[in-house]
C-alpha cells in the first residue's frame, strides 16, 4: 500500500523567520489561527508537494535527543497543550540557522494532523510549511462605475518552497519525516535539511534504489571514458541497460546487475572501484540486495539521458539494442551514425 496523505488538521499557527543575516528578525505568533476556510489548501499543497515514499529521520550526533527540531516535536506529541510555545522555538531555531545571505525570510506555518496513514499504521503527523517566494494575484474591487482591479503578493498555495511532515511513530529511531525543498539549489540549501531539520535519508528500497542508479550514472557519465575508449552513443546503452535492468527486476542483486549492464570482466571491475570509492566520499551506505521501488526507478528514469546530440542538426533518442546504431567515418573524413529500424511512424 503507498504512503499518501489523509491527515485532519486540527492545530495551525503562523510565525515570520527573516534572515538573521540580513537582521530582519522573527515575529512570533502568540495564539493559533483559525484554519477552517484554509484547510483545503493545505491538503492540496501536501498531496502535490510531498514524496512519501522518499523518507528520512532526525539524526544528531551522539544521540538524536539532542537534535532542537526533535525535542520541540517530541514534546508537542507528548503534550499537545504546548503548540504555541513549542512552535515558536522552531521559528527562533529557524530563524538562528537562516544566516545566509541567500536565505530569503517567510511565514513558517506549522500545522498539527490526526489520522495520517504512513507505513500502513494510523498516526498523528507535524507539518512545517515555509513560504519564500510571494505569487502575484489580482483583486476584484467594486466601484460606483463598475470594478477596479488591484495587485497584491499571497502565499502560493500551488507550489510548497519548504517544508517536512514528521509522522509521530519510530520516534527512537527519529521519527518518519517526509521533506521538500524546491528553492536555494546552491550552497544555502543546506540549511533546511542539514541545519535547521538535521534530517538523513533512511534506507528503505526508495533510498536504496535512488542511490545505486545515481552511482550509476555518475560511473558512465563521469568515469566510464576515463578508463575506456567509448561511444556517446555506448554510453547511453549503458545508462538505458541500468534503467531496464530495474525496471524488469523486483530485487536487486548487484553482481547480477554488473554482469547483465557492464558485462565486460575490466568495465565490471572499474564499475566496483568507483563505487566503492563513490560510497566512501558520499557517506552512502548500501546493500548488495535489496527490494526496488519502482516509485524511485521512474524519478530517476527522467534524468537517464538517452540523448544523442550531433552539432547543431540533429538529436538522435536511443531508446534499445544498440546494434541498430553504427557509427563510422566516410573517406572526406565526415563522422557518422548509420540507424537501421524497421517501420517509420
Amino acid at each position: 500500500m503507498a504512503n499518501t496523505f489523509d491527515g485532519k488538521m486540527d492545530k495551525l499557527i503562523v510565525h515570520f523567520a527573516g534572515n538573521k543575516n540580513n537582521g530582519d528578525g522573527v515575529r512570533f505568533s502568540s495564539a493559533e489561527t483559525d484554519f477552517e476556510k484554509v484547510e483545503e489548501y493545505f491538503t492540496s499543497l501536501i498531496s502535490n508537494s510531498f514524496n512519501f515514499e522518499e523518507l528520512y529521520c532526525f539524526h544528531f550526533l551522539p544521540k538524536v535527543e539532542l537534535n532542537p527540531v526533535y525535542q520541540f516535536v517530541k514534546t508537542i506529541f507528548d503534550n499537545p497543550a504546548e503548540f504555541v510555545e513549542q512552535t515558536q522555538n522552531v521559528a527562533q531555531l529557524l530563524y538562528d540557522k537562516s544566516n545566509h545571505p541567500k536565505i530569503k525570510g517567510g511565514e513558517l506555518q506549522v500545522a498539527h494532523f490526526t489520522g495520517c496513514f504512513i507505513n500502513d499504521a494510523e498516526v498523528d503527523a507535524i507539518g512545517f510549511f515555509k513560504s519564500e517566494n510571494k505569487e502575484t494575484f489580482l483583486k476584484v474591487i467594486a466601484s460606483k462605475n463598475g470594478f477596479d482591479l488591484e495587485s497584491d503578493k499571497g502565499i502560493a498555495v500551488k507550489k510548497l518552497d519548504k517544508g517536512c511532515i514528521i509522522f509521530n511513530t519510530k520516534a527512537k529511531d527519529g521519527y518518519l519525516v517526509a521533506v521538500v525543498d524546491n528553492t536555494n539549489r546552491g550552497e544555502e540549501a543546506q540549511y533546511w535539511k542539514d541545519e535547521f531539520l538535521a534530517v538523513k535519508p533512511i534506507a528503505n528500497e526508495f533510498h536504496q534504489t535512488n542511490e545505486f542508479l545515481t552511482i550509476a550514472k555518475n560511473f558512465v557519465t563521469k568515469q566510464l571514458d576515463d578508463d575506456f575508449e567509448v561511444s556517446k552513443a555506448d554510453k547511453i546503452d549503458y545508462l538505458n541497460r541500468s534503467v531496464e535492468y530495474f525496471k524488469n527486476n523486483e530485487t536487486f542483486d548487484k553482481g547480477d546487475f554488473e554482469r547483465k549492464v557492464f558485462q565486460e570482466p575490466g568495465i565490471i571491475n572499474s564499475f566496483k572501484k568507483f563505487d566503492s570509492a563513490f560510497r566512501e566520499e558520499n557517506d552512502i551506505e548500501l546493500a548488495d540486495n535489496f527490494d526496488i521501488s519502482q516509485q524511485a526507478v521512474k524519478k530517476q528514469a527522467r534524468v537517464f539521458k538517452s540523448v544523442l546530440k550531433l552539432d547543431k542538426n540533429f538529436h538522435i533518442y536511443i531508446h534499445g539494442n544498440r546494434d541498430l546504431i553504427e557509427q563510422g567515418v566516410d573517406a572526406d573524413g565526415r563522422k557518422f551514425y548509420k540507424i537501421y529500424f524497421q517501420q517509420e511512424s
